[in-house]
């Protein structure tokens, strides 16, 4: 106590006026966090029971799910080959000195194409056949000595060394005058020309191609998993870009026996006639192979289907009288089991049944039970056999 205050018996017991105002600060808070609570749900139940306005209904398109006819087909992509094909070029250099042929002409196997100048290889050839003749005789004359025993076996030996020696050497040289010429390996059709006479050309100029174009092959490859619907002489129709309005028809002639162990595929092989020469090798070609009777599936245009990957979803378009007696649409999400696709189309095997109508464009706007609007004058492509339009 300080020595200049008055002692107060009264207020000795008393505790300190700093803590009891500590006692009311709790409850100050509490008081205050009460007060906005109160005044918070009070917002909140205010703004639930506000009536704000109906968001109108999403424009969409829809398509009814119909049966169709599918045929049991296989579709795959190919290229043309020639039965026989070839670019023809020589052996050795040498100078043109004769051209046979002009380009685009059909030629028969063995037919003269190109000789290069070979009046040197000629001319050796000749001076070994002379050598040879003279060789001939003295072999004859050495054989009937021998058998007189006028010379030795070893004279004889030698004789005979020097004119299988000639005879190889002739041989070779034959060789070389025959590389001085270029003769059809089979018959076909030739290309362009691309040497003349007077040129020079190095080994393996090519001097024009050389094609079997009837019949015509096409080469393309399947998945593993359908090679038990295929064999040897099944019928495949073929289209090519350069003649979109026409089938070309032939047969399957050969299957690769091995599967490609990086692709899992295998090489199919197909012989088409082509009497009119219309296909050509390097050609690209879609190929169609019927393997079976057609098959009826439920079908979509493929831009009705939400692909997931824990699913395959449509939104189901279904309609409802409200009690003012006017019709409401709504959405409803379901999943579906899709097949194969034919074109703009894909096949449903279950989820939906004949006659149901789902919406077709516009589902990133959707969700379950939401209202819509059907606005059918633009409609997606529902082609089975699409074909490219120019613009």
């Amino acid at each position: 106590m300080n020595r200049y205050e008055p002692y107060d018996a009264l207020t000795q017991d008393r505790p300190p006026r700093r803590r009891r105002l500590w006692l009311w600060i709790p409850l100050v808070v509490l008081a205050s966090a009460a007060v906005f609570i109160a005044v918070f749900s009070f917002k909140i139940a205010a703004f639930m029971a506000t009536d704000f306005p109906t968001p109108p209904p999403a424009v969409v398109s829809t398509a009814t799910a119909r049966f169709e006819e599918w045929a049991s087909d296989i579709q795959a992509v190919g290229s043309l080959k020639p039965v026989r094909g070839a670019d023809l070029s020589v052996e050795v250099p040498g100078v043109v000195d004769q051209v046979n042929f002009d380009s685009g002409g059909n030629v028969a196997a063995g037919t003269l194409l190109i000789r290069l100048r070979d009046f040197d290889d000629v001319a050796k050839q000749r001076t070994l056949e002379a050598s040879r003749d003279l060789w001939q005789a003295n072999f004859a004359r050495d054989q009937a000595q021998l058998q007189r025993q006028l010379i030795s076996q070893a004279q004889f030996d030698i004789t005979a060394s020097n004119l299988k020696a000639l005879q190889a050497q002739i041989a070779e040289q034959e060789a070389i005058v025959a590389k001085k010429t270029l003769r059809a390996p089979f018959a076909g059709n030739l290309g362009i020309r691309n040497v003349n006479a007077g040129q020079y050309i190095a080994p393996g100029t090519v001097v024009a191609t050389l094609q079997a174009l009837d019949p015509i092959y096409v080469d393309f490859f399947l998945p593993q998993q359908i090679i038990d619907q295929i064999k040897v002489g099944l019928a495949v129709a073929l289209k090519v870009d350069a003649y979109p309005d026409t089938n070309f028809t032939g047969r399957i002639a050969t299957i690769d026996p091995k599967v490609d162990a990086a692709t899992r595929n295998v090489a199919i092989r197909a012989a088409l006639p082509n009497a009119s020469r219309r296909l050509l090798p390097g050609m690209f070609a879609n190929v169609v192979i019927t393997t079976g009777e057609a098959t009826r599936y439920i079908t979509l245009p493929q831009t009705a289907i939400t692909f997931n990957p824990y699913g395959n979803m449509v939104y189901l378009v279904q309609r409802k009288t409200g009690e003012d007696g006017k019709e409401a649409l709504t959405v409803q999400q379901t999943v579906v089991t899709t097949g194969g696709t034919r074109g703009d189309q894909i096949a449903i095997l279950t989820g939906l049944k004949e006659g149901d109508e789902v919406v077709s464009i516009g589902q990133n706007k959707l969700q379950n039970g939401l209202a819509i609007t059907v606005n059918n004058t633009i409609l997606p492509s529902n082609d089975p056999n699409p074909r490219p339009v120019e613009r």
